[in-house]
């Protein structure tokens, strides 16, 4: 399963998007493999979809979760001490909700591969504090 962050959802979606082009040449690689994110990150895309593509844009994605072509991975009240602690570590950055839960995710996981844009964050973050994540879109 590969990791995927909102901002590789929004530019498949947005043909405005300086990625959209690299998301949609990568996006067949890896069906076969899966995909799979958390509720925060669906929340956060949703949200961005709606405000830069438009009302309907979040459909495409929750049908991909319906149909199980992206699996959803649930945090558990056990997670949130995890949670503040990478918020507190990454402060500098800052790091959000949806992040933080990626790199549980990688941890539970136990690999950092990611379809992300955000190079800048996820070059920086580690998941159990020590192994990189793989960027695979750029």
């Amino acid at each position: 399963m590969v990791i995927v962050d909102s901002g590789f959802w929004l530019a498949l979606a947005n043909e405005r998007d300086t990625f959209h082009q690299q998301a949609l040449a990568r996006f067949p690689e890896f069906q076969t493999e899966g995909f799979i994110t958390t509720w925060c990150v669906i929340t956060e895309t949703c949200y961005l979809l709606q405000q830069r593509v438009g009302i309907n844009a979040p459909a495409a994605l929750l049908n991909k979760v319906s149909t199980g072509a992206l699996q959803v991975f649930d945090l558990t009240p056990g997670h949130c001490s995890r949670v503040l602690n990478l918020m507190n570590q990454y402060q500098n950055l800052p790091m959000d909700l949806a992040d933080a839960s990626l790199v549980i995710l990688a941890e539970h996981l136990g690999h950092g591969r990611i379809l992300s844009v955000d190079q800048r964050d996820f070059n920086t973050y580690r998941w159990k504090n020590t192994h990189p994540f793989q960027s695979l879109l750029l």
